[in-house]
């Protein structure tokens, strides 16, 4: 009886605990573009793709005051000189699809790197690399850092190269198609002043582009 009371008792504690948890999350807000296609072609011919929701993507609930911390801080990149747009085009908050609103980058490896100008906790991050048309960009890693030499306090929290062709490690995550929701990761809380993003061209081009790229952060 008294063992019944006691599994009782922490059965209620932890609804409590989890009752005030969840009062303390919110959905963050992505305002989201004019979508550019209807549907996601499931023929593409691209290794370890995941399978379209089919629906609209749930809202992702984080601490209340999460914010996109990534909007109009500084960008640099691997590629200096674009060869379309400006870097700071990545995080000026604008995630339309038309010609005007991306950034590309040259072909092979290329980064971009946010310097969010100070230490946050990160809970999601959401990049649009290409969403006029349904794409798939290669060898996407996205890492946080304390420094911009990304030697310190380094973290990975998305690597979807699954051969390691960019060097940084054979990655789980899947490959996907670009749409107007853009691709959203759960950076669980990781904590990180420099978010970088590598890609390695797309399935109709070798080159790298980068509409917007939102970073949720407290």
């Amino acid at each position: 009886m008294v063992a019944k009371s006691k599994i009782l008792s922490l059965l209620l504690l932890l609804l409590f605990t989890f009752s005030l948890s969840a009062q303390d999350l919110e959905p963050i807000k992505i305002d989201l573009p004019e979508p550019m296609f209807v549907g996601t072609p499931t023929n593409l011919s691209v290794p370890n793709l995941e399978k379209p929701l089919g629906k609209p993507r749930p809202p992702f609930l984080a601490p209340k005051g999460t914010k996109n911390v990534a909007l109009g801080k500084a960008v640099s990149s691997t590629d200096e000189f674009p060869i379309i747009g400006e870097l700071e085009m990545v995080s000026d908050g604008e995630n339309n699809a038309d010609d005007g609103y991306f950034v590309e980058l040259g072909p092979f490896t290329q980064h971009v790197t946010i310097d969010l100008e100070k230490q946050y906790s990160i809970y999601a991050l959401v990049v649009w690399h290409f969403h006029k048309q349904a794409r798939v960009y290669f060898d996407v890693v996205i890492q946080t850092a304390d420094d911009p030499d990304f030697t310190k306090n380094v973290k990975t929290i998305f690597n979807n190269d699954i051969d390691n062709s960019s060097g940084l490690g054979k990655g789980k995550d899947k490959h996907y198609v670009e749409t107007a929701e853009g691709k959203l990761i759960d950076a669980k809380g990781v904590k990180g002043r420099f978010v970088r993003l590598y890609s390695k061209g797309n399935n109709s081009n070798d080159l790298n582009h980068y509409v917007e790229v939102s970073v949720y952060g407290k």
